[in-house]
């Protein structure tokens, strides 16, 4: 008599391991995908993320002092007056580049491949759960975001006709920038998940628009103590955070309070992420 040994199921830890395992390498090859495309893209990312930045400085911090309509005008008070708002400015200037960067690099993507190239087919086809394909979309934009980031600092160092009195305190750029990249690319998930390819114009016109003016780029928190109505409402904007978190972080100018900064900025992380993944599974599912 012969016997067969029996073979035991092999759904267990080493199944789950070896799952893992294949997930983590699809979401490497994902986010080195994206990398590469955007290294061989150099030459359109440079101008598409300096153009902003440079023209607002150039414009607040050099052609208005330099023409006389600075704040302060052109005395000495002035200029010391020109100074600190150039500080104030470049902080702003940062935020908004990653605020921009997120959107660019995360929103409208995501719009095209959901609409007219359909290559969001070809990644969740990847080994991976459809949440981790969101994930990696915003890890690979919080990468360009931090990039962005650190262009404006050349420019602040050359551009403005008044000194800028940049004073990092490196614990809180550690933390905070990472954090406001995180931010920006959930929030551009959000949009590229939730406006299709023809209301693209809609979410610069209606969205975008009021989110950068009111986002404290230009001016601190604290500066709108006068009129507290719009000091209250734009709590609501995720940008505010970021600037005032860069503020923070680069300047010893008013700032918002850090633990309002950190507590808003996590709580829009979860918010944006929670509603972005939801938002693209059902977009990939349906």
């Amino acid at each position: 008599m012969t016997t067969t040994p029996t073979t035991r199921a092999t759904t267990g830890p080493a199944t789950v391991r070896a799952g893992g395992a294949a997930a983590r390498t699809a979401f490497i090859g994902l986010l080195s995908r994206d990398l590469t495309v955007l290294r061989k893209s150099i030459k359109e990312f440079l101008p598409r993320t300096l153009l902003q930045p440079l023209l607002l400085m150039f414009v607040f911090t050099y052609v208005f002092p330099k023409i006389g309509q600075g704040v302060g005008g052109g005395s000495a008070a002035g200029e010391a007056a020109a100074s600190a708002f150039a500080t104030v400015l470049v902080a702003g200037v940062v935020g908004l580049s990653v605020f921009f960067q997120g959107v660019q690099a995360v929103a409208l993507p995501l719009v095209q491949e959901f609409g007219y190239t359909k290559e969001i087919e070809d990644r969740v086809l990847a080994p991976i759960p459809v949440a981790l394909v969101a994930i990696e979309k915003v890890t690979a934009g919080a990468i360009q975001c931090l990039f962005a980031a650190s262009l404006v600092f050349p420019l602040a160092s050359f551009v403005p006709a008044t000194p800028v009195n940049l004073s990092i305190h490196w614990p809180l750029l550690i933390t905070l920038a990472p954090l406001a990249c995180l931010v920006a690319s959930a929030l551009g998930l959000s949009f590229g998940t939730f406006f299709e390819p023809r209301s693209v114009p809609v979410l610069f016109g209606v969205v975008i628009l009021p989110i950068t003016f009111l986002g404290c780029t230009y001016y601190s928190w604290s500066s709108l103590e006068s009129i507290r109505w719009l000091q209250i409402l734009v709590l609501v904007n995720p940008l505010v955070y970021i600037s005032e978190g860069f503020r923070a972080a680069l300047t010893d100018s008013p700032h918002m309070p850090l633990w309002a900064i950190y507590s808003a900025q996590v709580v829009f992380l979860a918010l944006f992420l929670r509603v972005g993944i939801r938002n693209f599974r059902k977009r990939v599912l349906s």
